[in-house]
């Protein structure tokens, strides 16, 4: 079982957060408990701020791993680049390297049907030059997930995804792949070959 923290709990806001707002916090509790605790619990003060400092680490860690604004343009240019056989290879490498049972699809809306620990996963991939995703493709991959009884739907684009794509993926929790997590999917696949 997946534990997940709620979408606006405080850590989850933090995590999404610069890793320095955690650090911040925690600068800021210790001045508070230095000065509001009595002189024999001063030193309890790190403890107070020790969960806002760990995870200011963890969120610089994996901030410093985000790959560079030049690496993802340049992987997005590769992508737009290919033909739609070589990208829809490239991703079908990308989640098989993830450990994914991967099934392509021909069906309206989704390219591929993923299945990994009993969980149906379906994916809408597009790699369209200069065109923006917007609401309709979103739907088309939703329905047919709900044909499919899939549990969760991703979207992968090359291109832009407009404000109500956005809006729409949140309300209906399709998963949005582009930019550097597209990156971080497909640059490794791409690397290799």
């Amino acid at each position: 079982m997946k534990l997940r923290m709620h979408e606006n709990s405080l850590f989850a806001i933090l995590w999404r957060s610069p890793w320095w707002v955690s650090a911040a916090i925690a600068l800021a509790l210790i001045a508070v408990a230095k000065i509001a605790l009595p002189e024999s619990y001063a030193s309890y003060a790190y403890f107070v701020a020790l969960p806002f400092a760990g995870m200011g680490m963890l969120v610089a860690w994996k901030q410093s791993r985000r790959p560079s604004a030049s690496r993802v343009a340049q992987t997005l240019g590769s992508l737009r680049a290919m033909a739609a056989s070589e990208f829809f290879a490239t991703v079908d490498a990308a989640f098989r390297r993830d450990g994914y049972a991967v099934k392509r699809l021909t069906a309206a809306g989704a390219d591929f049907e993923l299945t990994k620990s009993g969980r149906v996963t379906l994916v809408g991939a597009k790699r369209w030059k200069a065109a923006r995703t917007g609401v309709e493709p979103l739907r088309e991959l939703h329905a047919a997930a709900q044909a499919h009884e899939a549990q969760d739907c991703i979207y992968i684009a090359a291109g832009e995804i407009s404000d109500n794509a956005r809006v729409f993926a949140a309300e209906k929790r399709i998963r949005l792949v582009h930019d550097a997590e597209l990156e971080t999917l497909l640059g490794r696949v791409l690397a290799q070959s």
